[in-house]
């Protein structure tokens, strides 16, 4: 069973989310904020980790920059996010993450783009 990480600060987000994706059988863990998450990412593998750009603490810049350097893990990174300006995507690329996707966004979409991810 794929392992993904939810990293987002708005709970509710974190619920559609999980909700979609445990319903294809992946298993899914959650983070409300870039501490947390690397924590969690100390304690296990994820096959994918889905970041929110702004968090309160950590970004989910910083937070992929640190999965990045300290390549603890191989994960695929997927940044979530409503700050999709070219810019945005471009630090995102630079920080390590393959794969991007705007808010607002389909769940149906989001759901195709895991699993082109992970299969």
């Amino acid at each position: 069973m794929k392992k993904i990480l939810v990293v987002d600060d708005e709970e509710i987000l974190r619920m559609l989310i999980t909700d979609t994706l445990e319903e294809e059988g992946y298993s899914i863990s959650e983070a409300e904020d870039g501490e947390q998450a690397l924590y969690l990412i100390e304690k296990d593998k994820f096959d994918l980790v889905i970041l929110d750009f702004m968090m309160p603490g950590l970004t989910g810049i910083e937070v992929a920059e640190q999965i990045c350097e300290e390549k603890k893990q191989k994960t695929q990174l997927l940044m979530l996010t409503a700050k999709t300006q070219t810019n945005d995507i471009e630090e995102s690329e630079r920080a390590g993450i393959q794969y991007f996707m705007g808010k607002p966004f389909s769940p149906a979409e989001l759901l195709m783009l895991v699993k082109e991810i992970l299969e």
